[in-house]
């Protein structure tokens, strides 16, 4: 591999663009955007698992400056009493501990690593075609652009122009419900910082997190009709917290009374799931993050997942001289994890699988739990750890 490209300079692309250089590789970002990122502003958690991975990519101190850490998970039910409290992930680790910060943050965050590290990035690039050829791939841009290299990666997110060439007419697809995020400094909540509440409510899924200066950081994630194109695009923040206080007031939980505290600065995305079994290569491209395999938030792994594709595909082309026996062993890793994921994630949004936890028990495992450690560790060699093919 004489040449990367990477389509998209988001969470997967700038990680990605980050693993890549650290295994000794030449790679150039495009992304469309003419700044940092496009984000609604919504906030995620990044879990222990996601934590792990920027470990790899020395950038755990990038992002241990935004945000705030979370040591454990209350449940509540529809009633307000609380039902578990159990501890995240690796809670007792700092370096690992689950982290909730802003997505643009995020994003912005890793984009200036990859222009410290010398790595170049360019905005306002906007992908029209891919061209596979026998010799390299040629990526063409709306400007009149153009760039070549060995490999092109699309980490262009859930409406990737790179899946459009790689898997013709596979579309997001709607998983259920619609996820409204918002925040707010009064609150009537008086909380620690250093956990998130999560409500099961009657008719609404709904989680909060108060940050070390006292605001609140909230999502609802309601089933039914998506929100309408239209109204995602000339947003009304005013009726999105009547609608959802009226929703939530039905269940004697604090939701209701946060929403009612909370700014018209409220977000609204549907949550989307791409079809597991849809193709990530073709010639010499391949479909990361998002792009590959995004899924509904329920799981709150979408970023964490994306993280782990970074390091694992950086191992394998580092590891692995033929690239297509490297791109091959990546999809295996990867494959069978993430869509479990979108499977499960997708059963909650849609209400056909619980949430299900013990209390003060672990998580369930997901496929690959068990080979993640040593996939992810930068001094492991692809070839010797567990869940390589041959």
């Amino acid at each position: 591999m004489t040449h990367i490209l990477v389509i998209g300079g988001g969470i997967a692309g700038a990680a990605t663009a980050l693993a890549l250089h650290k295994a000794g590789l030449d790679v150039t970002v495009h992304e469309a955007h003419p700044d940092t990122a496009e984000d609604i502003g919504a906030f995620l958690t990044l879990a222990s698992n996601g934590m792990r991975a920027l470990a790899q990519l020395d950038a755990s101190a990038v992002v241990t400056a935004l945000g705030f850490p979370l040591r454990s998970m209350r449940v509540l039910d529809d009633q307000g009493s609380e039902v578990a409290q159990v501890p995240l992930g690796e809670a007792d680790d700092a370096l690992l501990r689950y982290r909730c910060l802003r997505r643009g943050e995020l994003s912005a965050a890793l984009q200036a690593e990859v222009v410290r590290r010398g790595i170049r990035l360019t905005h306002g690039a906007r992908l029209v075609s891919v061209e596979n050829g026998p010799d390299g791939v040629s990526a063409r841009f709306a400007d009149g652009g153009v760039a070549t290299g060995d490999l092109l990666i699309g980490a262009d997110g859930l409406s990737s122009a790179v899946r459009r060439s790689t898997a013709p007419g596979v579309e997001p697809v709607y998983a259920g419900q619609s996820v409204f995020y918002g925040y707010t400094r009064s609150a009537p909540v008086a909380e620690d910082t250093g956990h998130i509440t999560m409500v099961r409510g009657s008719s609404a899924a709904f989680g909060y997190a108060v940050s070390p200066d006292r605001e609140t950081y909230w999502f609802a994630r309601v089933g039914g009709d998506a929100v309408p194109a239209h109204d995602l695009a000339h947003p009304t923040p005013s009726r999105w917290r009547e609608q959802l206080v009226a929703t939530l007031s039905k269940d004697a939980t604090p939701a209701a009374g946060i929403v009612a505290a909370s700014t018209d600065d409220i977000m609204a995305t549907n949550a989307t799931e791409i079809p597991p079994g849809t193709p990530w290569r073709s010639g010499r491209t391949l479909l990361i993050g998002d792009a590959a395999h995004a899924a509904s938030p329920a799981t709150g792994q979408g970023a964490s997942m994306a993280l782990e594709d970074a390091v694992i595909l950086a191992k394998s082309l580092r590891d692995i001289p033929d690239p297509e026996r490297a791109l091959a062993l990546y999809e295996a890793c990867r494959r069978p994890r993430v869509e479990h994921n979108i499977t499960t994630s997708g059963e909650i949004s849609r209400g056909t699988r619980a949430p299900s936890r013990p209390a003060g028990g672990p998580p369930p495992q997901r496929p690959g739990d068990d080979a993640l450690t040593a996939q992810l560790d930068w001094n492991r060699d692809m070839n010797a750890v567990p869940g390589k093919t041959d």
